[in-house]
């Protein structure tokens, strides 16, 4: 009972309509009531505050006569001061852009202030009433009834602030008028009541109706600022906020973070167990996410797996970290979806304003560069920006500038790598990899900016090039060479690749037998994407199809079973230490063995040294590929390595 008691004070005192009988409201909708609630209130306290410093100073003069006058003049002073200082407080909070939620302690304070306001103006019928004059106690009496009815108006939306300054007046008139045994006075005090009554009902009809009114209005914002999938608000909701403490930062240097979160495995995800695993991923994500913040906080998502929260009134930058690290902290234990338990991580970078911007541009720009830092560093990394990530942001923004006209100023050319038939001591065919030799920075390693490609969609441009430049070239070579050209998962998610492969084939006139297109693992994971659908095409085309880093993905039989390819190839990082280390020649022997009874090619990546050449021929693997066979060539230099007798010599057993 004593707790029931408590939390029904507790709603009281916090402006909670549902106390008084109206609607019922979670905590974060009650906070956005309470700043509408507020707002009208600054809205009109100016106002409020004057008329009390020109009431003060009318009953000073109505009392100029009275005995009372020195503690009239007194009050007056007082209660005017108090006003105006108010007044000036509250046209400054007005400047600052309107809170999204406002505390139950901010209702506190407010309450108790109407408490005071109420009971200063209750002490004067009770002090000054009986040894006024008859101007004196029709001055009081006006000024009373006016004070009642300003305050009901000023607090119309909140009736608990509304009770608290009426109470006071209410009882200092009934005190008063108690006294005298005039019948005028007595039906005065009957008036009183009665408007009183009136008041106070009107308070409780119009602070209901407001407050369907807000929820109403909420309900609809939400479909425009709410991301329907985590019922977190989204972009444009987020830009909202921003901006919003940016004009707080301007008017007031309240100062801000901006915390950017990425889910560094939601690809994986996505590809390993199909979209809806995905989307109830984000969900829970989202869930933990937002039990990490503080009250008046929403993290929104801002894109696919982007989630952001702008922390205002930042006291201290530890502040943020701390926030930062919660969120890191709060994948630790994995996510049950759909009976499994799947492993999340999420990195997280920081800027902090106006340190590191004032500006929504500048601070959404340095939030990135922290956050690509982060990446960088490994899962569950946290990072603040520093100077040194906007010189490697605009550098990244550069790359990217520079790689959007890399085809029109013919900057990117392939280079070729053979393939080595062990058994017949003879070149079958080639990988094609891509190379962009700019104007000044040189030769760009792939590394740097095929993930830029890949983010910016450039990769589908830039894939039909490659595609088009090793057609074109394969013409020019022997009938039973080959050419290999590496795909990314991008790619294929984009169904107009099967139409570029097919029209630069004709437009070559070269049989599509002899090109090979690889493919990693994770691009065969997703069963809701178009990968499997584009290369059962292929295959029916005519292409053949290789299963590229062999064993480093999320490797599985089934793809070898359900797929033809025609060849896999061993990553090289078996290759390397498969002399020294006796699992990795294990494991070298039984794909050989596996493929071998499947009937499917080998090629052994990343061959350096005449010792692992000799292993691999021991142990009958198809092909071979690295450096020591030979490093990249240009076009020019591929029909140089074509001499069947030089390689005889080279490489025969």
């Amino acid at each position: 009972m004593r707790t029931q008691l408590t939390t029904y004070f507790a709603r009281l005192f916090a402006g909670d309509l549902s106390a008084f009988g109206g609607p019922a409201t979670d905590e974060a909708l009650a906070g956005h009531i309470r700043a509408e609630q507020m707002s009208l209130v600054l809205g009109y306290s100016v106002g409020i505050m004057l008329a009390n410093a020109c009431n003060a100073a009318v009953l000073a003069i109505a009392l100029w006569q009275s005995p009372d006058r020195a503690f009239a003049l007194i009050w007056a002073v007082t209660v005017a001061g108090a006003a105006i200082a108010f007044g000036v407080q509250s046209h400054a909070s007005r400047r600052i852009t309107k809170p999204q939620f406002v505390s139950r302690r901010a209702v506190h304070r407010l309450v108790r202030n109407a408490f005071v306001l109420g009971a200063v103006w209750g002490i004067v019928p009770v002090a000054f009433f009986a040894d006024a004059d008859t101007g004196g106690k029709l001055v009081i009496t006006c000024l009373c009834s006016g004070m009642l009815a300003g305050g009901a108006f000023a607090f119309a939306t909140i009736p608990i602030a509304a009770i608290a300054f009426t109470a006071p007046l209410f009882l200092g008139i009934a005190i008063c008028l108690g006294r005298s045994n005039d019948v005028a006075y007595l039906l005065i005090a009957i008036l009183v009541a009665v408007y009183g009554t009136v008041l106070l009902r009107a308070v409780f009809v119009n602070s209901f109706s407001f407050a369907r009114r807000v929820i109403r209005q909420v309900e609809a914002e939400r479909t425009v600022r709410q991301d329907p999938l985590t019922h977190l608000p989204n972009r444009f909701a987020f830009n909202e906020t921003l901006d919003a403490a940016l004009k707080r930062l301007a008017l007031s240097g309240e100062e801000f973070a901006v915390l950017l979160l990425d889910l560094d495995r939601f690809k994986e995800v996505n590809d390993k167990f199909g979209h809806p695993a995905g989307d109830e991923f984000l969900v829970q994500v989202a869930s933990r996410l937002q039990r990490c913040t503080r009250a008046a906080e929403h993290v929104a998502r801002i894109g696919g797996d982007e989630f952001a929260l702008v922390m205002a009134n930042l006291a201290r930058p530890e502040d943020a970290l701390e926030i930062a690290e919660r969120f890191v902290a709060s994948f630790a234990e994995p996510f049950p979806i759909e009976g499994r338990q799947i492993v999340g991580a999420t990195s997280v970078g920081i800027v902090l304003a106006p340190r590191d911007g004032n500006t929504a541009l500048d601070v959404m720009k340095n939030a990135d560069a922290a956050l690509y830092r982060a990446k960088k560093a490994g899962p569950g990394t946290v990072c603040f920006f520093e100077d040194s990530d906007d010189r490697v942001s605009r550098d990244r923004k550069a790359l990217q500038s520079d790689l959007e006209g890399a085809i029109a100023r013919d900057e990117l050319f392939l280079a070729f790598q053979p393939f080595l038939d062990l058994a017949e001591n003879r070149i079958t065919g080639f990988e094609a990899l891509l190379r962009w030799q700019h104007p000044s920075r040189g030769l760009v390693p792939p590394s740097e900016f095929i993930p830029i490609a890949e983010e910016t969609g450039l990769i589908h441009e830039i894939g039909e090039w490659v595609i088009r430049r090793a057609c074109a070239t394969l013409a020019d070579w022997p009938e039973e060479i080959r050419v290999a050209v590496n795909f990314s998962a991008a790619q294929f998610h984009n169904t107009g690749i099967l139409q570029t492969i097919v029209q630069a084939l004709a437009d070559a006139k070269v049989s599509p037998s002899r090109l090979e297109v690889e493919i990693t693992e994770s691009m065969l994971l997703s069963k809701y994407g178009s990968a499997a659908s584009i290369l059962n095409a292929l295959l029916q085309l005519g292409v053949t199809v290789a299963l590229d880093d062999f064993g480093t993905g999320f490797s599985s039989l089934t793809y070898l079973r359900k797929l033809p390819f025609s060849r896999i190839k061993i990553d090289q990082s078996f290759i390397s230490d498969m002399l020294v280390q006796p699992d990795c020649a294990a494991i070298v022997k039984s794909v050989i063995s596996l493929a071998r009874d499947l009937c499917i090619a080998v090629v052994a990546e990343g061959v350096e040294t005449a010792d692992q050449l000799e292993y691999l021929r021991q142990i009958s693997c198809d092909e071979v590929q690295g450096y020591l066979i030979s490093r990249p060539v240009s076009a020019d230099g591929v029909l140089a390595l074509l001499d069947t007798k030089k390689l005889v010599a080279t490489y025969a057993a």
